[in-house]
């Protein structure tokens, strides 16, 4: 169970990483400089972006890859985490479009759609993770 728990991290966090970092890097830097540029920091806060990018994908495999391993259906895996991403992702962008003046509805239907895609792919490669190096459940 362990064993099976932190390949599920490896694989979920290895995943979300790296689609982040393509996604943030090179697909939107643009679009976001330009919906919330003048609230963006030069340099971000690199112990809130670890903390973040490290605790993130212990909610996917909680919430989402090892139910999925228990009905060993990667369905259900795919559809709790889409749902844990629309739901965390959400309630980021939808708070910030209620309290700050300026957030655009565009960055927020774009980040929870998103989120929910990131939070998908990301818990699929932690469900293929323990499915290829993961122990079996003993029959």
């Amino acid at each position: 169970m362990i064993k099976n728990s932190l390949i599920a991290y490896a694989g979920t966090l290895v995943f979300f990483l790296a689609a982040d970092m393509l996604w943030l890097g090179l697909l939107m830097t643009g679009s976001y400089q330009a919906w919330i540029g003048p609230l963006m920091r030069e340099q971000p806060l690199l112990l809130p972006a670890a903390l973040f990018y490290l605790l993130y994908p212990v909610g996917l495999v909680v919430f989402a890859v090892r139910p999925g391993l228990e009905k060993q259906r990667w369905i259900n895996c795919a559809a709790l985490a889409a749902f844990f991403g629309l739901l965390a992702y959400g309630t980021y962008d939808l708070s910030n479009l209620a309290t700050l003046k300026g957030w655009p509805w565009q960055l927020t239907l774009v980040d929870m759609a998103w989120g929910a895609a990131l939070s998908c792919g990301s818990a699929l490669a932690g469900y293929a993770a323990v499915q290829a190096w993961g122990s079996r459940p003993a029959a």
